[in-house]
């Protein structure tokens, strides 16, 4: 029992960084975000094909989920799908805490429905799972997934959901060259088994695998993103060098080749998008093709790089 089918993209738009506050310094990624900006990505990305937003309720307490449902007033909504999250941390005490969050992330998008509708972490998988059914059935959930389940606890929401003649219809990991545990934990063989999409999140690692940043020229001060990775930068270089020269060779850039790597591992990269030209490195990593000689020599020197990226919010694969 399905509401339609769920369009997976080659590549989905992540928004994250949109719920900073938009000063740099501040927030988790010390963005810099104008209206204009964010309009114009919204209409490159309409333009390009890209069509699935992702969003949560705690991506800077609901600002991102306010922006976004801003920005696509433009747009048709039948020309884009919605991805967004219930967080259990951020519960109310209701009755109905999963039903409450969600018309609250209906009321900021702006819609009265979500495309993708996800259980955001596993703190009690027999608790919340049960609380998607009713949203499945209502029409208000389209269709609903899980992120940052281990292997065990996505069996576990699967069998509760199918129980009622559902399923879980997606998973989302963070996933990218430097972080691969949900690959090697089995989740990546058992989402193609049962033919389950596997969406990556953080798959240029905040920008450190853009090939922007280095030692020279760190990730914005003041922000998380850069207490986490500025200190491991150099250990990097050899990496993010051998992304910019395949990227090179194919007429693209570093970015687009850490993307392309984790589409070629049957992926769905969620890639934070703050600048226009973002998406136009989305539709390079989707021409891309890598060999599985370039493949192996990626993950080899992102081994040899020896840095551990989880993030704080994740427990062990």
């Amino acid at each position: 029992m399905t509401n339609g089918n769920l369009k997976i993209p080659t590549v989905a738009l992540g928004t994250w960084a949109w719920g900073d506050s938009g000063e740099v310094g501040t927030g988790y990624f010390g963005s810099s975000l104008t209206q204009v900006g964010l309009e114009e990505i919204a209409d490159r990305a309409h333009t390009a094909g890209f069509s699935l937003w992702d969003t949560a309720v705690v991506y800077g307490a609901g600002r991102s989920e306010n922006v976004l449902g801003e920005i696509l007033k433009r747009l048709a909504r039948s020309d884009y799908q919605l991805s967004t999250k219930f967080t259990p941390q951020a519960a109310g005490i209701g009755a109905y805490p999963v039903a409450e969050m969600l018309e609250q992330s209906l009321a900021r998008l702006g819609t009265d429905y979500i495309d993708l509708y996800w259980i955001h972490n596993p703190a009690d998988v027999p608790r919340w799972t049960p609380h998607l059914i009713p949203l499945l059935k209502s029409g208000k959930v389209k269709h609903v997934g899980v992120s940052n389940h281990n292997l065990s606890e996505i069996e576990l929401a699967n069998r509760i959901l199918g129980e009622a003649g559902f399923r879980v219809e997606a998973v989302q990991n963070h996933y990218s060259l430097l972080y691969r545990s949900a690959e090697r934990a089995g989740i990546l063989n058992y989402c193609r088994k049962q033919d389950i999409p596997f969406f990556a999140y953080m798959v240029l690692e905040q920008g450190a695998l853009s090939g922007g940043y280095g030692p020279e020229n760190p990730l914005p001060a003041g922000s998380n993103r850069a207490e986490t990775y500025n200190g491991m930068l150099p250990q990097l270089k050899a990496l993010t060098d051998k992304l910019a020269l395949i990227g090179q060779m194919q007429g693209a850039a570093a970015p687009d080749v850490a993307t392309a790597w984790a589409i070629a591992k049957g992926a769905t990269p969620i890639v934070g998008v703050t600048k226009p030209h973002h998406v136009d490195g989305l539709v390079r990593a989707g021409r891309i093709t890598l060999s599985p000689d370039e493949i192996a020599e990626l993950e080899g020197l992102a081994d040899a790089a020896e840095v551990d990226t989880r993030g704080w919010w994740e427990q062990r694969m």
